[in-house]
């Protein structure tokens, strides 16, 4: 049987062979469901579908190439904005 013990901010970590046997990999999102079997309550850990996020990143190619990140220059940026001359 596989154990798992919890640090103190409520963490675990899974062996790697019930990683496997789950089918888990780092970032995956576990479904806990609890059940009552012959009158005991369990649970039932239920790997979810991965979400994917089409948006992540879609704005990159819009994003003009800025290598002055100063606060001057952000102030400059802001003011011209301002000023519709952007």
């Amino acid at each position: 049987m596989t154990t798992l013990t919890l640090t103190s901010k409520r963490q675990a970590t899974f062996p790697r062979e019930t990683c496997k046997t789950l089918g888990l990999k780092p970032g995956d999102v576990i479904e806990l469901e609890p059940r009552t079997e012959g009158g005991k309550k369990v649970w039932v850990l239920r790997p979810q579908p991965t979400r994917t996020r089409p948006w992540l990143g879609c704005l990159g190619a819009r994003a003009k190439k800025v290598a002055d990140h100063s606060l001057a220059a952000i102030r400059e940026s802001i003011a011209a904005g301002r000023k519709g001359g952007a």
